[in-house]
C-alpha cells in the first residue's frame, strides 16, 4: 500500500517549512496568497488529505456537531445534505444519528453524546424543550421554533409559508380553499393556525398527517365533504407537506378527478418529491441551505453561551398542480 502523504511531504513539494504548511491548512494569518496557492497546489498533486483523527486528538475540542434526523422525513435528507457544506465552512464535522420506528430519539441522542459531540442539531425534535435543555451540551432545535426556551432554534417562518400558498390560490381565483393539516407533526399547529387566521370563518381544515397514507385518508374526507356540500366544495387544498400531498393527488386521480382542473393542490417543503415529472407539485419551499447555515451559526453561538432563535423566509415554487378554479366556480 502506498504511503499516505504527510504535511512534511507537502512542505517539501512546495519548498516551504512545515510550520507554514500548517498555517495554510488551519486557515490562520501568516502566509501570503501566493504561498497559500503553492501549498494547496502541492497538496493537490500529492493527494494529501488532513488526518482528522490526529487533529481531534491534539485539540481540546472535537469540532463535531451531532445531527438527529428522521429516516422517514423526505425533507430531512435534503437538510442533512445541506448541513455538510455549512458545517465545513464553519470548521465543523458532522456525526449523524437517525431515529425511526425501531430507534427512539432518546437512543439517537445518547449515541451522539457517547461520541463526544460539542453540540446537537435536532431536526423536528420529539423531545420536549425542557428535556433538551437538560442535556449537558448546547442544543439547536431545527424546524421547530423554541423562542422562550433555553435552547436555540432555527425554523422556517410557517405563517409566511402558508400565506404564500393561500395568496397564490386566491390570485388564481380560488375562494374556497381547504387545509389538510399535519396532525401532531412538528410544524402542523403553526401552519394550521396560520391558515385559520387567513381564512377566518370560512376556514376548512381537514385532519391529516405527515405521510402519504395520511394524505390519502384526508383526500377521502375531502371528497365526502365535496359530495355533502356540492355548491360549497373546496376548489383548492393546501396540504401539510409534499408527501401527504402526493397521497391526496393519488386518491383524487383514482376517483376520476383531475389536478389541477378539478382541484388545485399545494404542498409544503418543495422536497424532491414535488419536482417529480409526473407530480409537478406547487409547493412552499423551505430553503435547506439557509436553514443549514443558520443552524450551524446558532450552534457556534450556543457554544459561546449565546442563544439564537432564527426564522428563515420561505418562497413558493409554482408547478402544474395549481390553476384557476373550474369555469363558473369561484
Amino acid at each position: 500500500m502506498a504511503k499516505r502523504p504527510t504535511m512534511a511531504d507537502v512542505a517539501a513539494e512546495a519548498g516551504v517549512s512545515r510550520a507554514l504548511v500548517s498555517i495554510v491548512f488551519r486557515g490562520v494569518p501568516g502566509a501570503s496568497d501566493a504561498t497559500r496557492e503553492r501549498v494547496l497546489a502541492a497538496a493537490e498533486r500529492l493527494g494529501y488529505r488532513p488526518d482528522t483523527r490526529a487533529r481531534l486528538l491534539r485539540s481540546a475540542r472535537s469540532r463535531l456537531l451531532g445531527v438527529v434526523f428522521a429516516l422517514d422525513g423526505a425533507f430531512h435528507g435534503e437538510l442533512v445534505e445541506a448541513l455538510y457544506p455549512a458545517a465545513a465552512v464553519a470548521g465543523f464535522d458532522l456525526a449523524l444519528s437517525a431515529r425511526g420506528p425501531r430507534r427512539s430519539e432518546d437512543e439517537a441522542l445518547r449515541s451522539l453524546l457517547d461520541l463526544g459531540v460539542e453540540a446537537l442539531l435536532v431536526l423536528a425534535p420529539d423531545t420536549s424543550p425542557d428535556a433538551l435543555s437538560a442535556l449537558p451540551l448546547p442544543v439547536v432545535s431545527l424546524l421547530e421554533p423554541q423562542a422562550g426556551h433555553t435552547i436555540s432554534s432555527v425554523a422556517t417562518d410557517e405563517s409566511a409559508g402558508v400565506e404564500l400558498a393561500v395568496a397564490h390560490l386566491r390570485g388564481l381565483g380560488h375562494r374556497r380553499i381547504a387545509h389538510i393539516d399535519g396532525g401532531s407533526a412538528v410544524g402542523a399547529a403553526a401552519r394550521r393556525d396560520a391558515f385559520r387566521l387567513l381564512a377566518g370563518r370560512d376556514a376548512i381544515v381537514v385532519p391529516g398527517g405527515p405521510h402519504d397514507a395520511d394524505g390519502m385518508d384526508a383526500a377521502r374526507m375531502l371528497l365526502a365533504l365535496a359530495a355533502a356540500r356540492r355548491h360549497e366544495a373546496p376548489t383548492a387544498a393546501v396540504v401539510f407537506n409534499d408527501e401527504a400531498a402526493l397521497g391526496v393527488v393519488h386518491v383524487l386521480r383514482a376517483a376520476g378527478l383531475r389536478v389541477p382542473e378539478d382541484l388545485s393542490v399545494v404542498g409544503y417543503d418543495d422536497s424532491h418529491l414535488a419536482a417529480l415529472a409526473h407530480v409537478g407539485l406547487t409547493s412552499v419551499r423551505q430553503d435547506p441551505d439557509a436553514l443549514a447555515a443558520a443552524a450551524v451559526r446558532a450552534a457556534a453561538e450556543a457554544l459561546e453561551g449565546r442563544h439564537e432563535h432564527v426564522l428563515v423566509s420561505p418562497s413558493l415554487t409554482v408547478r402544474s398542480s395549481t390553476a384557476p378554479p373550474p369555469a363558473g366556480v369561484r
